[in-house]
């Protein structure tokens, strides 16, 4: 499964959901689905946006984990 670590970078960049969302143009609501890993797909220009808010690279935002049923 794909892993969403948005909050860990907003920590570490010290911005706050309302900053970042209003500096992407998405709405609060729709950026927590990304933090709270209800997001079902993520546009690469919202993730552009992101990484350059954030001053990151995408694999600091996503993450891939090993479902623990695919690890059988």
């Amino acid at each position: 499964m794909i892993v969403i670590n948005l909050d860990v970078m907003m920590a570490k960049r010290k911005m706050s959901s309302g900053e970042l969302a209003q500096r992407i143009g998405i709405t609060q609501a729709n950026l927590s689905i990304l933090k709270n890993q209800k997001a079902k797909a993520v546009r690469l220009e919202t993730l552009d946006a992101i990484c350059r808010n954030l001053e990151c690279q995408p694999g600091d935002i996503l993450e891939y984990r090993q479902d623990i049923e695919d690890a059988g």
